[in-house]
């Protein structure tokens, strides 16, 4: 029987293939007492099977694709910080031990008292943790029961594969990818969830949301995806098959010929250049990056660098990074942001604990607080910019004075290199993030302390909306086109032009097809996203004459009903 589902489009493209079902391990277990002269082989079982755990999040670190999402590495840092939390991974041995209850019963017991901890946070952003919690404990049990992790069909070289899951984590998609699959579906999840960035980060088709697919499909039925329109078809009758497959191929012409505009430069119909910059985490991006046509690196996550490690990274760990992409780039612009940690990403050391971690110590806050890892940062950064372009870029900026400290920190480690007599370039700019929207509300004042600006979208539309973007519960109210988020991005972007001040845009929305034209229309002139997005961000570009999109740009900024603005943005992009 053919039936059709809706969900939401998190990752475009068109993929026909056959369902491959994966199962996660319920937490419904039984309970059993044991003879006490087995008790000392449950709690090793146990510890076993925490052992066997530890060494997959290590495989997946160790393995994790390069060109994956940035919140991959602090999604798998959080997942292993809930693994070796006591009550997971201390408790149900003790509890084994008193109760001589077995492994599966005792670890369940355990989860559930500590997902109750969560609930009981008044923050949305902790309470929403509680899914990891349970992920977490999934992988532990599944290792327990001697079940094998997430495996793809070995056999079936001979078709293509799409996944089908009531949830999947980053992590999972990770495991995934070298498989090969050829699109990713699930129940559950959001457009900004940190699993669709990361299928988007891994260019695989993905629609989420689907409610209740993992139900309705059974193993090996065949599926066309629609990543384009968030549309799956389950058993398609051969005429609609055959549509799609026509679809298909146009869609992978197309993807080839994007290919072809690597070199090409990103004018406008009408002669404008615009600069398409790459998002990367680490050194190794830098291949991809060159392979999609980026013409430089608007942002340079630093702080993974200092992820998934038992020690921090000394200032010659640092340096040699920062040069390595430096030299790489060939005098292209590198644009290095000062480690943007706390919130979501810890390092072991500085832990901070806050009821509310986006809005606590952490970025520009967490150094300024942290002057000695500050400081060792600075020096690396600034040695290395005598071997290529580099620039640096400060994040969460949101007062005067915390721009005035941190000048103040690179100041002084600029005279310290000079009394050393280690080179480095001394009209080095230096930029600020604006993400917050007390930063974006008094942008003139920053404007004249700052040699560039770079607006996070993530970050602001989040902290303008007063949501968390990764709770699912208020997910979907997390909207670009909010008129007082579109009033926000015009006014930074048209103020840091009338001021002369390069501005970008590296969040979410420069890699958006949607809102390139949008962008453009405000004056934006530089985008940096994920590597895999230059490609159709360039072809938008090259399709694009600004004189004409001025107009229609003004109409959408001045509109506050959210269907006008949908509508005139379909007209835009027509």
């Amino acid at each position: 029987m053919s039936f059709t589902l809706h969900g939401i489009s998190v990752s475009s493209g068109i993929a026909i293939g056959h369902a491959h079902l994966i199962s996660h391990t319920s937490l419904e277990v039984a309970h059993y007492m044991l003879p006490k002269q087995f008790i000392a082989e449950e709690i090793a079982r146990f510890e076993a099977a925490l052992l066997a755990t530890r060494d997959e999040f290590t495989s997946l670190r160790s393995n994790r694709p390069t060109h994956a999402a940035a919140e991959f590495d602090a999604f798998l840092e959080l997942h292993q910080m809930i693994l070796d939390d006591p009550l997971l991974s201390v408790a149900p041995r003790e509890m084994i031990a008193n109760e001589q209850c077995n492994a599966e019963w005792a670890l369940k017991t355990q989860t559930e008292t500590l997902v109750a901890q969560f609930d009981e946070f008044e923050d949305a952003y902790l309470r929403e943790r509680k899914t990891d919690v349970t992920q977490v404990a999934e992988r532990l049990l599944k290792k327990l029961l001697g079940q094998p992790g997430h495996h793809p069909l070995s056999a079936r070289h001979d078709v293509e594969m799409i996944l089908v899951a009531h949830d999947l984590s980053p992590a999972d998609l990770i495991q995934f990818k070298p498989h090969q699959y050829a699109a990713f579906i699930t129940d559950v999840g959001g457009a900004t969830s940190h699993t669709a960035i990361v299928a988007r980060s891994l260019n695989t088709p993905c629609v989420v949301g689907l409610h209740h697919a993992r139900e309705l499909i059974r193993e090996d039925d065949v599926l066309i995806l629609d990543g384009d329109q968030g549309v799956l078809i389950v058993n398609p009758d051969k005429p609609i098959l055959a549509e799609y497959k026509l679809r298909q191929s146009a869609w992978e012409l197309e993807r080839k010929k994007l290919k072809r505009l690597r070199t090409a430069r990103a004018n406008t119909l009408d002669g404008a250049l615009i600069e398409l910059h790459a998002n990367i985490e680490k050194p190794e991006d830098i291949a991809e990056v060159k392979e999609n046509g980026a013409t430089g690196i608007g942002l340079f996550r630093s702080e993974f660098l200092f992820l998934n490690r038992d020690s921090l990274p000394n200032e010659e760990e640092q340096f040699e990074a920062y040069r390595t992409v430096a030299v790489g780039m060939e005098g292209q612009p590198v644009t290095i942001r000062t480690f943007d940690l706390g919130a979501d990403k810890q390092i072991k050391g500085v832990e901070r604990v806050a009821n509310n971690p986006a809005l606590g110590l952490r970025a520009i806050r967490l150094c300024l607080a942290e002057p000695q890892l500050f400081r060792t940062q600075l020096r690396a950064l600034l040695r290395a910019t005598h071997y290529g372009n580099v620039k640096i870029l400060i994040p969460m900026l949101s007062s005067v004075s915390e721009l005035n400290q941190t000048l103040q920190f690179i100041a002084a480690t600029k005279q310290n290199l000079d009394e050393e007599g280690i080179p480095y370039d001394r009209e080095v700019k230096i930029g600020g993030m604006i993400e917050i929207p007390a930063a974006a509300l008094a942008l003139k004042v920053f404007a004249k302390k700052l040699d560039f600006l770079s607006i996070g979208t993530n970050d602001l539309i989040q902290y303008t909306l007063a949501i968390d973007r990764t709770d699912e519960e208020v997910a979907h109210l997390y909207d670009p086109l909010h008129p007082a988020v579109l009033h926000l991005l015009s006014h930074i972007i048209g103020t840091a032009n009338k001021l002369g001040v390069p501005i970008s845009v590296c969040g979410e929305m420069a890699g958006e097809l949607a809102y390139t034209r949008l962008l453009l229309g405000f004056g934006l002139r530089e985008f940096s996203m994920f590597s895999a997005q230059v490609p159709n961000i360039k072809q938008r570009v090259l399709t694009t004459n600004l004189p004409k999109i001025v107009l229609l740009t003004q109409r959408i900024r001045r509109a506050d009903d959210p269907m006008k603005i949908r509508e005139l943005l379909e007209r835009l992009n027509a």
